[in-house]
Formats: structure tokens, sequence, C-alpha cells
């Protein structure tokens, strides 16, 4: 069993995290329960810092919001001094919402809707990172009307497939985001934005996918890149002076993951990046690194409480729990595998094999198959571990399920910064037409 950060097992053989017993956090937030280790977070978004500081003379650290975007984690980025790389409209709502500074944000995404580009625009981010020509354009009409000269980075797809699940890979040549290099498109895009009256072209940008463990998708994509820097000051004589070389480090969720540290992770792609600008005696650009997974990832528990068994003798026994695919579809989605313990019998040795089902109607909702836990009865609980990223962020209301809450925890003290939802949240939005007030409508046969 691989615990992390202050995750341990007590004395009473519970799981506790931030000194807190997760039996007694399930028993005042309810389940399902998102419990954050904030000591943990603020560790890793520190060992990015200085495993940065210690490898590159200029450089940024942001935080990828899709991972874990809350008003919380916005506001503890900036308190450890990250920027933050934001994807969506939300996304750039809710970190001004938490009084984030606009200057240290990136506004990336491949679809910008004009409000959203305009938002952007207003609140005068530090970058936004172009993703196609009709973007391109649009952002620059919104700029011309609002009379302001924009920063931005051109996305570029550089051709290469990081060992990951297809689903999250996004530099490979078919890709829907970025500029296409090996097809001149990359360049086009360059002349294209040179030439716009309100855009002020800063650099480049790419991603090549999520959940990686091997560092020469990395090494490829800087040399790549660096070298297209390169092709740029030959062909234009601009000298680009930013390189954002996305995110993407893997972490350990089960049994086969092999993550690489953040410092190896940085000073790996540190020296290709200075190797590559040596060779070609290119001035080395200020590199933006994107982190999110390995940031929140490790430092995130979803405990849930066991309700029905379904015994299938010679196949399979299932266990029912009281969330599933709803506020986590990473398995259903990826056919992503979970380390899973029993928080209120974490000291008692595996006693079964069983199936670990949500509660959706979907026989894909299952959370971990076929693990090894202590005997399951109703009212126990289960928590996965690792479930700091791209669970809460990708949750939904599938089934008119309510989304958790989610709790950080540190020293003893738990705070709430997301309220469970209810079931009055559910229906908020909703609407029933005033014409069907009228007697016998609702009766009509059409």
């Amino acid at each position: 069993m691989k615990l992390t950060g202050t995750a341990r097992i007590n004395g009473k053989g519970y799981l506790e995290i931030g000194g807190l017993s997760v039996p007694e956090l399930a028993e005042r937030f309810g389940t399902p329960l998102y419990i954050m280790d904030e000591e943990l977070i603020r560790e890793n978004c520190r060992s990015w810092r200085e495993a940065v500081k210690a490898n590159l003379p200029r450089a940024d650290v942001a935080y990828a919001c899709k991972a874990f975007c809350t008003m919380a984690m916005c506001r503890l980025a900036e308190e450890e001094g990250l920027s933050l790389d934001v994807v969506s409209g939300g996304e750039l709502y809710t970190a001004q919402a938490a009084g984030f500074p606009a200057g240290r944000i990136y506004f990336n995404g491949n679809n910008k809707s004009r409000d959203e580009l305009e938002a952007a625009v207003r609140a005068k981010v530090g970058r936004i990172i172009v993703d196609n020509f009709y973007e391109l354009h649009l952002l620059n009409e919104v700029a011309s009307r609002l009379r302001q000269r924009v920063g931005i980075l051109l996305r570029i797809s550089p051709g290469i497939e990081a060992h990951t699940h297809a689903y999250i890979q996004t530099g490979q040549l078919d890709s829907k985001f970025g500029f296409t290099l090996e097809n001149g498109q990359a360049l086009a895009a360059v002349k294209e934005a040179l030439s716009q009256s309100h855009l002020e072209l800063k650099g480049l940008h790419c991603h090549i996918g999520s959940q990686i463990f091997a560092l020469d998708g990395y090494v490829k994509a800087a040399q790549v890149m660096v070298s297209f820097l390169e092709e740029i000051r030959q062909i234009t004589g601009v000298v680009l002076e930013e390189l954002d070389l996305g995110g993407g480090l893997g972490v350990y969720y089960s049994e086969g993951d092999t993550p690489v540290s953040i410092a190896t992770c940085v000073g790996t792609i540190a020296a290709a990046v200075k190797e590559c600008c040596r060779e070609l005696s290119f001035p080395l650009p200020k590199v933006i690194f994107e982190p999110g997974r390995s940031i929140v990832g490790p430092a995130g528990t979803a405990v849930y409480r066991v309700g029905a068994r379904k015994e299938i003798p010679g196949v399979r026994t299932y266990v029912a729990v009281d969330g599933g695919m709803a506020d986590n579809p990473r398995p259903a989605l990826y056919g992503s595998r979970y380390t899973a313990l029993v928080a209120n019998k974490a000291n008692q040795l595996p006693a079964e094999v069983v199936t670990i089902a949500g509660k959706c109607c979907e026989s894909g909702d299952i959370l971990v198959s076929d693990v090894k836990l202590p005997r399951l009865e109703p009212g126990d609980l289960v928590a996965m571990l690792t479930a700091g990223a791209y669970q809460y962020s990708m949750a939904s209301n599938y089934n008119r399920l309510t989304r958790p809450a989610v709790v950080f925890v540190r020293d003893g003290e738990a705070y709430l910064v997301v309220r469970r939802e209810s079931f009055d949240d559910l229906i908020r939005n909703d609407l029933i037409p005033a014409a069907w007030a009228k007697e016998g409508s609702l009766r009509a046969v059409r």
C-alpha cells in the first residue's frame, strides 16, 4: 500500500489524512467525499518552483486548472507563487472570483468563444494561447474593438505521440489541437500572427499529452520546438522569447505505474532545451510548464460508503458504493485503475476479491475491478487514492446525482472548499413552460 503526503494508518486502524480520521470526516461531511491533503499540494507546488529555479534562469509554472479548479485551489496556487493555465470562461471566472492576478493567467483551449476571448482581453490576462486561424482573426477583431494589444502564444502540434492513453495524447499529427508543424501550417500561422494589428506574438506552446512516464517524448518536443523557433528566426527575422512545453507528468495510481520525480522531469526537459539552443546559437527562451495532475492528483482521496453486495458464485462479487462514474468517469472513459483501501479497516488483511461498482445505471460504472480488500459490509468506507485530479473536475449530475463535497485538510483542521450539492441545486436551472399550465395542455396528443 503506497500512502503519500500526510496519509497514514492511525492506532485505531483508520486511514488518517492531515491529522484527521477519514471515518470522522465522512461522518461530518457525508459521502461521497473528496479529501485534499493541503500540505502535499503545497509541497508539490514548491517542488515545481524549486526545480524550475534550479535549472532555468527564466521560467514559469502555470498550474493547469483543468485538473482541479475551485476558488480555494486558485488562491492556494497564488500563495505558492504559481501562475494559472485556464481553458474556459468558467475557469477564468473562477480564478477572477478568487482574486487571482490576471497578468499571471495563460488562457488555453481549442475553441474559445467570442465572449470568452472578450472576457480574457478585458481582464488583461497574461497570455492567450491561440489554437487555430479562426481564433487568431477573431481575437484580433476583439482586441481591436477593445483597443488593446494582446500578447499571444501559438499552440503547435509537434507531431509527437506520447506514451499514454490515446484519449489523452495531444501532440501527434492527427490531433484537434494546434497548428500542425510538419505540413507548414504552423509557419503560416506565425506569419499570419505577425501581421495582425492588435496581437503581439510572444512565443510558442505545445502539449504532448497527460499521465506521461517516459521523458523521451518531452525531450523530443523540446528539440522540435526550439528548432522551430530557430526556423522562425531564419525566415522572419523574429526571435520569439517564450516557449510553453505544457504539462502531463504522470503520477502513481496502481501497481505498474512508474512516475519520475518532478526534479528529474524538469531537469531533463531543461537540459534538452539548453542543449538545442546551444547547438543552434538561439537565445534561451523563457520556459513555461503547465503541471496539473502532478500537483493535485496524489493529494486527493475519494471516500465512498458501501451499500449493496451481489455475489455471483464462481464469477465475481460486486460491492456497490454511493458514488461512481458521475463523480469519477476516468475508469469508464480511459480504463483507469486505482488503488483502494477500506478506510475504517485499513489495518486488516485482505479477505476477499471484489469489484467496486458505482450506483449509476450503466454496466460500465465500475470504479475498480477485482481488488483484494478486507471483508466489506454495508456502511464500510472505501477510499480511492490518487483521486485529486480529473475526477471532481469531470464530475456530472448523471442520473441526477449530486456532486460531492470537497474538503482541504491540514494539521488537524478541515476546511470545506466545495459544498455538497443539494436536490435544490439540481433543479435550480430547470423550467416548466408557462404554456403547460393551461388546463389540458399536458394531455394533448400530437
